[in-house]
């Protein structure tokens, strides 16, 4: 593994943990009547806080951008995944709350499964596939699934709403990871003109706005230690399908390193949640009083 890459996915990781936590602080006071709408983004972009959070997750998207160049999909999928830890040190740093048994456990299973994961699946670039079925079959799904789960959410969205529509923000958000390395492929082979010409480029922004509305509305709703989780764990997934459905990326397929892998992305969502779940998390404002209008803080 590129020591460049490493670096670059790790300092990514960092700028969207403490982006999400500051967005959250923010979004949480945002009136419910936003709730799934563009209204919701122009009422935050008021308040400082969130402003500054966008700031560190776009930083953070550049350097995922930029890692996403030099390694694969697979490679720094599970290294964005650790932006939880950022999320929760900054979440510790705000509640007092000690690491606990909870913590420990979390952040071992975290980081020992991405570890397990790249080690067993020694992830490494090949040919992408020609195909554009595959293509559009595997994003559609991704896609059509993100629909579905933001439909439901709906429905729900003071109970399971949150969740639902934060794992169909990790589902945009892991396809526009795949888009974004192509894009990044196209402007490297012949420039800008080839890039603009494109389709993907465009897709990459449209589905940045969508995961952007998904997620504020999730972190309007409920507590960051319910949505983050799911966003963080639906992302590398998603990720990780993309790169070997269609971009190329091989990983080992024989029987031990197809244990391992498995054994490493079960742990990465085990950790995940226990992170995501701890006491540090922000628990968000109270949703049973009539919301409150947005104030710069």
């Amino acid at each position: 593994m590129s020591v460049l890459v490493l670096i670059l996915a790790v300092s990514a990781a960092c700028c969207l943990g403490f982006g999400f936590v500051l967005q959250q602080n923010a979004a949480r006071q945002a009136p419910l009547s936003d709730f799934l709408s563009l209204r919701l983004l122009l009422d935050l972009v008021k308040v400082p806080r969130w402003l500054g959070g966008i700031g560190l997750m776009v930083a953070g998207m550049v350097l995922g951008a930029i890692a996403l160049g030099h390694g694969e999909v697979s490679l720094v999928e599970p290294l964005l995944a650790t932006n939880l830890l950022f999320a929760l040190a900054l979440s510790r740093k705000q509640t007092k709350q000690p690491l606990g048994r909870q913590g420990w456990a979390g952040l071992a299973l975290l980081a020992g499964g991405v570890t397990a994961f790249i080690v067993a699946g020694e992830p490494r670039g090949g040919t992408a596939v020609a195909d554009p079925f595959r293509h559009w079959l595997i994003i559609g799904a991704m896609i059509g699934l993100a629909l579905l789960l933001t439909t439901y959410a709906k429905r729900s969205r003071l109970s399971s709403g949150p969740v639902l529509l934060a794992l169909a923000a990790g589902l945009l958000y892991g396809v526009q990871d795949a888009l974004t390395r192509v894009s990044g492929q196209r402007f490297s082979e012949g420039g800008l003109a080839e890039l603009l010409t494109a389709w993907q480029p465009y897709a990459v922004l449209l589905l940045g706005v969508t995961g952007l509305v998904l997620v504020q509305s999730a972190f309007e709703t409920a507590p960051l230690r319910m949505s983050l989780p799911a966003l963080t764990a639906a992302q590398p997934l998603a990720g990780i399908v993309c790169g070997v459905g269609f971009l190329g990326d091989r990983l080992r397929t024989d029987t031990a390193a197809l244990t391992w892998e498995a054994l490493g992305l079960a742990a990465v969502v085990a950790g995940i949640v226990l992170l995501g779940m701890h006491p540090a998390m922000p628990r968000g404002a109270a949703r049973s009083e009539p919301a409150r209008d947005l104030q710069p803080s």
